[in-house]
């Protein structure tokens, strides 16, 4: 199997050292890089399969760093974890709504980053054989999801997921009417070892709601159970 290659981008001598270091002992190729718009550089000429970014970055901070790759068809959905010294809500929310996989509060342990690294790939690749293996396509009502194709369409209209988007709409509607707790998916689809909490669910159900419903804050499609979790449930049954 091919290496994978992760770009670091960090503004921090030492922690752009430490990470690269400590990435390469564990077998991935990594391009290190110390500000945003040098990454961008290095992109039109390397292939990358994660990034790691800090978010206070000088000139473009990492935000906005995601925000260019995003806008483009190569790496609009290549894994991204932010780390950040910033630890408040709003920041892992912005960067979570951005379509980051993980949010990672500096200091931090490097087993912790190379756990929620693993994390993202397994489920990348557990993806990728649930389509291989299955492929199909749940309809329910005017929401079509191809999982061969990984397209969900809304009314006839392709709809832009996040591949953990994607993911999570894929394993709810295939388990139909069955509630999954917060913790469960964090399980399911972030990994066992996966060290976050619980809002991070949320985040991502708020999001995918964005996209798929008419009316987030009346769902039809991915509803919550008061106090158990979440379900995935086909309105044009119960018409």
């Amino acid at each position: 199997m091919a290496k994978k290659t992760i770009m670091v981008i960090d503004d921090q001598p030492e922690i752009l050292e430490l990470v690269s270091f400590t990435l390469q002992k564990e077998g991935y190729e990594v391009v290190p890089v110390e500000d945003a718009e040098k990454a961008l550089q290095e992109l039109k000429e390397k292939d990358v399969d994660m990034f790691i970014v800090d978010i206070m970055l000088p000139n473009m901070d990492g935000f906005e760093f995601v925000r260019n790759i995003r806008a483009s068809d190569k790496h609009k959905l290549t894994p991204v974890i932010f780390l950040s010294a910033k630890g408040e809500e709003f920041d892992k929310v912005l960067g979570l709504e951005l379509g980051a996989d993980d949010y990672i509060v500096k200091p931090f342990s490097i087993r912790e980053l190379l756990a929620r690294i693993r994390a993202v790939f397994r489920r990348i690749q557990l993806g990728t054989v649930v389509k291989e293996e299955k492929p199909k396509k749940i309809v329910a009502k005017d929401l079509e999801i191809d999982i061969d194709k990984y397209e969900v369409r809304v009314k006839g209209k392709k709809v832009s997921l996040t591949p953990l988007e994607f993911d999570l709409l894929r394993f709810l509607a295939e388990n139909e009417g069955k509630v999954f707790s917060r913790d469960v998916l964090l399980d399911k689809l972030w990994g066992y070892d996966y060290f976050g909490d619980t809002r991070t669910v949320d985040v991502h159900i708020r999001r995918l709601r964005t996209k798929i419903e008419d009316d987030p804050s009346n769902p039809r499609y991915v509803v919550t159970v008061r106090g158990k979790g979440y379900k995935f449930r086909d309105p044009g049954k119960e018409e």
